[in-house]
């Protein structure tokens, strides 16, 4: 069992009635409140050690006794900064088994970002054609929403999505250089699994959270022919940027669906 790791803010070691102090010395000092609930704290370094990879996707977690244990807390509070990890799919509990780290190789995580549904059967994941990919430097908009320097190295895919055969998605991505350095075109026409699961397992990259802006456009010329649609055939157009902990963004992807026989699916809470 590892010792508490230093946080630079407060220990978690500490009570709460001691953050709770600070929190008033810097009020009355006129600077920003510094407080944090302590489960806040506690779900901060349980963050960080799935970061560092303390624990791997897929892996079983401390109980929450032993948890407790090591951050000199309750196991209240240790539930309740495990609740938000769970709500936010960063963990997954298992009946009878315990909490383990979400992976994007678990059966239900691939549609957490895929969202385009099927009018009318089981949701299924689609079938990949790779119609680029190359190493080139990014573009100013796309260094931007990647936070990268306009010229730094990205990898550039282009690919088709088919459902049962029939050409869906057409998708545009851009990735980190340096992160997804040795990605070619080979290993990723070999890989079978979702491709997020192929980014975590040998490039050590999760995505966690995402961002996203949909607006309706007409088919141009090019995607109409992929698509098997006619030009100015309505599709909906996504632009989706992905990060992973640290709020790090590790992905820019713009994608055209074609809505004939799907719909875009999204659970409000």
């Amino acid at each position: 069992m590892n010792p508490l790791p230093p946080n630079p803010t407060s220990s978690a070691a500490a009570n709460a009635g001691g953050a709770a102090v600070g929190a008033g010395q810097a009020g009355a000092s006129g600077a920003s409140p510094t407080f944090s609930p302590l489960y806040q704290q506690i779900k901060a370094l349980i963050t960080q050690s799935l970061q560092t990879g303390e624990w791997k996707p897929g892996e079983l977690i401390p109980s929450e006794v032993e948890l407790a244990n090591r951050f000199k807390v309750s196991q209240g509070t240790v539930r309740k900064a495990i609740d938000e990890l769970a709500a936010e799919n960063l963990v997954m509990r298992k009946q009878g088994k315990g909490t383990f780290v979400s992976t994007h190789h678990e059966a239900r995580a691939h549609f957490r970002f895929l969202r385009l549904m099927p009018d009318e059967g089981v949701p299924h994941y689609p079938e990949s054609k790779f119609i680029e990919v190359k190493r080139m430097r990014a573009p100013a908009d796309v260094a931007r929403l990647l936070d990268l320097k306009s010229g730094d190295a990205v990898i550039f895919i282009k690919r088709v999505q088919s459902f049962d055969g029939v050409p869906t998605i057409v998708e545009e991505l851009w990735l980190p250089g340096m992160t997804f350095k040795g990605l070619t075109a080979e290993r990723l026409e070999e890989y079978k699994g979702p491709m997020y699961g192929l980014f975590e397992s040998e490039f050590g990259t999760r995505m966690i959270r995402a961002t996203e802006k949909i607006r309706a456009v007409c088919a141009a010329e090019e995607d109409a022919a992929l698509l098997r649609v006619a030009v100015a055939t309505p599709l909906l157009a996504s632009e989706r940027v992905s990060f992973t902990y640290g709020d790090k963004p590790v992905e820019l992807r713009r994608g055209l669906y074609s809505t004939e026989h799907h719909h875009y699916h999204n659970e409000l809470n």
